[in-house]
């Protein structure tokens, strides 16, 4: 992955971001770690994970990674504290691993629903609990990846709108709460990205794309970087006036 023009924004800063070994979450550890992050990559894949430290730029921070389980709230702890341990110091929290199923609602196993919610909403909420302590510490912030289904409804995805609308309101509750504080939260709400997570989506045959097309747009897809360069520019201090704010990045499709 090229990174033409970078700022060094991260150089002596520390990050965590889940969901590192593919998509919008390993091209956020690239990019920081380019920017001169030091990043504790976190995810359940590990050949994902051993793939992406070969991938480091050259002269870039380093990348440890850590396969995690971010459904265990203690896991998700444990990974809070190896960062601390490793780099000394947290200064960025990205929350962004996730899955997507889509399918008629009438159809969602209960086993479908506590696992969407564990890795999707739960595991934001615990390495939120378990980070913000020492983000306190290092005026740091926290960027959580939500979605324009958690802005929007959306038909076949009511179960994954629902979990991305709860990252929506944890974000904005957890900016208030922390109002007075010296630390921000904020999210990035992407639109269709090109990720395998997004090209492995299969609708019901009985698909009505009627309703499938009111959440589409005729501009192209984001690549995950997109979604990387405005993580980090969130992140950085460029964006230290951004607090409490959504930030859609999805070609229009929340527009109207």
């Amino acid at each position: 992955m090229a990174h033409d023009n970078l700022l060094r924004r991260f150089e002596g800063r520390a990050a965590l971001v889940t969901g590192a070994a593919s998509g919008i979450g390993r091209a956020v550890a690239l990019r920081l770690a380019a920017e001169g992050a030091s990043v504790l990559a976190c995810d359940v894949d590990a050949a994902g994970l051993e793939t992406l430290g070969k991938e480091r730029p050259e002269g870039a921070g380093p990348i440890v990674g850590r396969v995690t389980d971010v459904r265990d709230r203690s896991a998700c702890f444990a990974a809070v504290d190896d960062a601390v341990a490793e780099f000394g110091r947290l200064d960025v929290l990205g929350n962004v691993a996730g899955i997507l199923r889509t399918g008629h609602v009438t159809d969602v196993s209960e086993d479908e629903y506590r696992l969407m919610f564990a890795i999707n909403t739960d595991a934001y909420f615990f390495f939120a609990q378990a980070a913000i302590p020492h983000l306190l510490a290092t005026r740091g912030n926290i960027v959580n990846i939500a979605s324009n289904s958690g802005l929007m409804g959306g038909a076949y995805t009511v179960l994954y709108c629902m979990t991305k609308g709860a990252v929506v309101q944890l974000t904005r509750a957890l900016a208030m709460e922390f109002l007075k504080k010296k630390i921000r939260i904020n999210a990035i709400a992407p639109g269709g990205t090109e990720t395998a997570l997004v090209a492995a989506t299969a609708f019901p045959d009985d698909v009505d794309f009627e309703l499938v097309g009111r959440y589409m747009v005729p501009r192209r897809m984001a690549k995950p970087d997109d979604i990387a360069k405005l993580f980090a520019f969130v992140a950085s201090d460029d964006g230290r006036n951004i607090h409490g704010a959504i930030l859609s990045s999805d070609g229009g499709v929340t527009a109207g």
